[in-house]
C-alpha cells in the first residue's frame, strides 16, 4: 500500500510532529505535506507550515493532531462548503472526540479515529484505528499514512475507543514511570544513580523485545525465569500478593480511561 498524497496537518507539536518526522523518513515527499500550526514547530527540511489554514485549496488527507479542546476553533475556510464528495479524508488523532463530534465540525468524506502512542516516532508505536466508513479506499489510505509508525491495529468499536487509549496511548508514560521506580529501587540497593538507570531502561527493553518475539503470553515467560525458591521469585510473591500488580494497573488504566470519557462528554458541547 502506499501512503497518500496531499496531506495537511493541523498541529505539529509532540505527537504531530513526531508522527511528520517518522513519515518524512519513511519516504513521504515533504512538498507532499502542509502544517498547520500557529507556533513555531520544529520541522523535517521542505515541509511547509503556515499559522493558519488557507482559504483555498483541498487536500486528499486532513491530519488533527491538536488539543481536544481546540477543535470548537479550528477554522478551515476552504472546507467550509464542500459536499462530502469532494472533501478530504479526515484522520484524527483527538483523545476522546468521537466520530459524530468531528463529522459535526469538520467536512470529510471519511472519518478515521486514530490512537497513536510516542515510540512512533522510532516507528515501535501502536496505532490503533476505528472508522464507521465502508470506503475501502479510506481505510486504505488510513492504514498505509500509519504503517512506517509501528503497529497498527482496526479496533471495530468505537466505544472501545476510551480502553484503547488507556492501554496504548497513555502506556508509555505509564512505563516510564516504571522504570524510573525500578532504577530508584536499584539505586536503594546501592547502586549508582545513573548506572540503576541505565540498566532498568535496557532491561525493559530487552524484555520487551523478547515479549513481542515469543510464542508463550508473558505470564509464561516471568514464570521461566522465576525458579522456585530463587530470588526472581521472591520478588513476584510481593508484585503477585493479593493482585497488587494487576490492581494497581487497573486502577491506573480505569482512571485514564475515565479521563477520555469525559473529554468525549464536552466534545459533544
Amino acid at each position: 500500500m502506499s501512503a497518500p498524497t496531499g496531506i495537511w496537518l493541523v498541529g505539529a507539536g509532540n505527537m504531530g510532529g513526531a508522527m511528520l518526522r517518522k513519515w518524512i523518513a519513511s519516504g513521504v515527499h515533504s512538498a507532499s505535506i502542509l502544517v498547520i500550526d500557529p507556533g513555531n514547530p520544529a520541522l523535517p527540511e521542505g515541509v511547509r507550515v503556515v499559522a493558519e489554514a488557507p482559504a483555498q485549496g483541498v487536500p486528499d488527507v486532513l491530519v488533527l493532531a491538536i488539543k481536544p479542546q481546540q477543535l470548537g476553533v479550528l477554522a478551515l475556510p476552504s472546507l467550509a462548503d464542500l459536499a462530502p464528495s469532494q472533501a478530504p479524508l479526515l484522520i484524527s488523532i483527538l483523545a476522546g472526540v468521537e466520530e459524530a463530534s468531528l463529522a459535526a465540525r469538520v467536512p470529510a468524506r471519511a472519518i478515521v479515529r486514530a490512537m497513536p502512542n510516542l515510540p512512533v516516532s522510532i516507528g515501535k508505536g501502536v496505532v490503533a484505528l476505528h472508522t464507521t466508513s465502508d470506503d475501502p479506499a479510506a481505510r486504505q489510505s488510513a492504514g498505509a499514512l500509519m504503517a512506517p509508525l509501528g503497529l497498527v491495529e482496526w479496533i471495530g468499536d468505537e466505544a472501545l475507543f476510551d480502553a484503547v487509549t488507556a492501554l496504548s496511548g497513555c502506556g508509555p508514560g505509564f512505563l516510564f514511570r516504571f522504570i524510573d521506580a525500578m532504577a530508584e529501587a536499584g539505586a536503594a540497593l546501592g547502586l549508582p544513580a545513573d548506572q540503576a538507570l541505565r540498566l532498568a531502561v535496557a532491561t525493559v527493553e530487552g524484555s520487551g523485545l523478547l515479549a513481542a518475539q515469543a510464542q508463550e503470553p508473558p505470564a509464561v515467560l516471568a514464570d521461566r525465569v522465576a525458579s522456585p525458591g530463587g530470588s526472581t521469585r521472591e520478588g513476584l510473591n510481593v508484585l503477585d500478593k493479593d493482585q497488587a500488580l494487576e490492581t494497581l494497573m487497573r486502577e491506573t488504566l480505569a482512571a485514564a480511561a475515565r479521563r477520555n470519557a469525559e473529554m468525549a462528554a464536552a466534545a459533544r458541547g
